[in-house]
C-alpha cells in the first residue's frame, strides 16, 4: 500500500472509532486522516448519522457529539459524487461503500463486515480490517533515519 493511501471506512468502523477512542478502529481511522486521506459519500455520511441516532447509542453518544464527530468527517473527508452505481456485495447496502472507492480512486476500504471483506481485492483495491489496516500502513512508512 502506498504511504499516503486514499481510504474508505464503513459505518461500523466509524462508529466503534467514535464509541472507543482508544481501540483500533480509531486508530485506523485517525492514521488514515494523518497519512493519507479518508474519502466519503453522501450516502456513507447519511447512514452514519441515521445509525448514531438510534436509540441504542444515546446513552453512548451525546446529541452534541454526534454533531461534533459528523462535522468532522465532513471537515477532514473528501466528499466523493459517486457516478458508477455498483451492485456486486451479497448484502445490497454495503454496496455504497464499493461505489465510493471505486468512484473516489481509494486505495483501500476498512471494514469488519465480512460481507465486504470477503470481496478483497475489489477491482484492485484492498480491504482490510481495521487491524489489517494498521499493519499494512505500518510497513509502508519509511524508516526513521538511525
Amino acid at each position: 500500500m502506498r504511504s499516503n493511501p486514499r481510504c474508505v471506512f464503513d459505518t461500523n468502523v466509524l462508529v466503534s472509532a467514535l464509541l472507543v477512542d482508544a481501540g483500533k478502529p480509531a486508530r485506523a481511522f485517525f492514521a488514515a486522516l494523518r497519512n493519507g486521506g479518508v474519502i466519503v459519500s453522501a450516502d456513507v455520511v447519511s447512514e452514519v448519522s441515521e445509525v448514531l441516532g438510534r436509540e441504542k447509542f444515546r446513552r453512548y453518544v451525546s446529541e452534541e457529539q454526534r454533531e461534533r464527530f459528523l462535522q468532522g468527517l465532513l471537515q477532514e473527508a473528501t466528499l466523493v459524487e459517486v457516478q458508477e452505481k455498483i451492485q456486486a456485495c451479497r448484502d445490497p447496502k454495503d454496496d455504497k461503500f464499493l461505489e465510493l472507492a471505486v468512484n473516489g480512486g481509494a486505495d483501500c476500504i476498512v471494514s469488519g463486515d465480512d460481507d465486504l471483506l470477503v470481496l478483497s481485492p475489489f477491482r484492485g483495491i484492498d480491504i482490510l480490517t481495521p487491524t489489517d489496516f494498521l499493519d499494512a500502513i505500518a510497513t509502508s512508512q519509511p524508516e526513521p533515519d538511525a
